[in-house]
């Protein structure tokens, strides 16, 4: 494959290629989905088993994308993302990076399965935290870039009924808020996503939660987010007036909030 200078950008000026991690993602898909029809052409779509994503690809072609690339990506082979997003960088140039992959778990098996309390753990904290460091640093060199990274209600206050998943949550946040610190004036925006109980495929057979969210309305959010150069978005917006109240929620009875 053609190498390029670290600052050189192989695309012409224009809307940016867009890099989805978790190429089946539905949330990541209506944000990609939108930025296509917003002007961005080239899409490329990671995932593991990159050959079945046909139906995605052409999803998205039909949105008008002039170019979908599909890519194997394990976010759990944390060796593998420096070559795999050097590579995507110096063919692209400057991305909209979408951070879209991710895991619940099961709170009840992790909480006596360490090894599963592990696996969550890495892949919804330490698999991003791999993936961000190296993004913020190629796109860095190129001083243009945008990164959209997911956190959640669940970090925001850690229930004891999730623990597990929102500690990884957590961890993220506070990561991904720091990295953006890191980035300012760099050229490169990090948009920190803070979606509620959101309707959809990973949340299958789970009972809604007060102002839950549809994949479609998070997506919106994180458009009109980047748009704006909004640093972090909540969805819905109310929903940072419940973080507010968790935190002065007194523990006894904290301890008993559902999940």
């Amino acid at each position: 494959m053609p190498s390029t200078s670290p600052t050189s950008d192989p695309r012409p000026a224009g809307p940016p290629t867009v890099l989805l991690l978790g190429g089946r993602s539905e949330i990541g898909l209506e944000v990609a989905e939108r930025l296509v029809r917003a002007g961005a052409p080239h899409v490329v779509l990671a995932a593991r088993r990159s050959s079945d994503l046909a139906g995605e690809v052409a999803r998205l072609r039909a949105a008008g994308a002039l170019d979908v690339e599909v890519a194997e990506f394990d976010a759990d082979d944390v060796a593998s993302h420096g070559p795999f997003l050097a590579d995507v960088v110096a063919r692209h140039g400057a991305l909209d990076a979408v951070l879209a992959f991710g895991v619940l778990g099961d709170q009840a098996r992790a909480e006596v399965d360490a090894a599963h309390a592990v696996a969550v753990v890495h892949t919804d904290f330490v698999a991003q935290v791999s993936v961000l460091t190296h993004l913020a640093t190629l796109l860095r060199a190129r001083r243009a870039g945008r990164i959209v990274v997911f956190s959640s209600i669940a970090g925001a206050r850690v229930r004891r009924a999730n623990y597990v998943y929102g500690s990884a949550k957590a961890g993220l946040d506070g990561f991904a808020g720091g990295l953006a610190d890191a980035l300012a004036g760099s050229g490169v925006h990090l948009l920190l996503v803070r979606p509620g109980f959101v309707v959809g495929r990973m949340t299958t057979g789970m009972s809604p939660a007060p102002l839950s969210s549809t994949p479609s309305q998070v997506a919106d959010a994180v458009v009109a987010g980047l748009t704006a150069r909004r640093d972090v978005v909540w969805v819905p917006g109310p929903l940072r007036l419940l973080a507010a109240a968790m935190h002065v929620t007194p523990r006894a009875v904290w301890r008993r909030a559902p999940r």
